[in-house]
């Protein structure tokens, strides 16, 4: 999907929630990432069989926090992207 050129970043933003590539990325690196982190950090918890209420809402909250920061991000690089084209 190719975003009209405009100028008013409240707009390409609502586009950027739209665009199914960033929407990948964020689950291929950022949700990818969190569920890496949470086998880290709580791996051995779980493998121990001590698990606790926290340690399943951490488990859930890394990997949503991992695509949250990264589709955020490249949300940002898009909208930026696409304002310097409106602007030109």
């Amino acid at each position: 999907m190719t975003a009209p050129l405009t100028t008013n970043r409240r707009e390409l933003w609502q586009l950027a929630f739209r665009q199914r590539c960033l929407w990948m990325r964020a689950v291929k690196f950022g949700f990818t990432a969190g569920l890496l982190q949470a086998v880290v950090n709580q791996g051995d918890v779980w493998w121990r069989h001590a698990v606790s209420s926290g340690v399943v809402a951490k488990t859930i909250a890394s990997p949503l926090i991992g695509l949250t920061l990264v589709f955020l991000t490249s949300a940002g690089t898009w909208v930026q992207d696409h304002s310097e084209k409106g602007k030109l």
